[in-house]
């Protein structure tokens, strides 16, 4: 239960803080974005099982690969996807931590 408290409160609290600390002006704009970045869950639909608390995401999905992560990071340069490529990477941290917890 603690596992599942702190996978979900970095999925939603880590974008937050991040919307808080370097977007002022638009916080819930650039925390809607980010939140957004849930769409690379998606690629858990290609496992079997879907869901598996004992699995560790980073690169088991397609979306939480080695070579997305990097994808994610080149996303960081240009000034329009740079807010939804913090969301994505946040979501790796957060995936990460779970992994450290298994």
């Amino acid at each position: 239960m603690l596992k599942f408290g702190i996978h979900y409160g970095l999925h939603f609290g880590l974008p937050l803080v991040v919307a808080l600390l370097f977007f002022k002006q638009k916080w819930l704009k650039a925390y809607l974005i980010m939140l957004a970045a849930f769409i690379i869950d998606l690629d858990h639909l290609l496992a079997s099982p879907i869901f598996d608390a004992n699995r560790c995401s980073i690169n088991f999905h397609p979306l939480h690969s080695y070579y997305a992560i990097v994808v994610y990071l080149v996303l960081l340069i240009p000034k329009p996807t740079r807010i939804f490529a913090i969301g994505l990477l946040a979501h790796i941290i957060s995936d990460s931590v779970d992994c450290l917890l298994i």
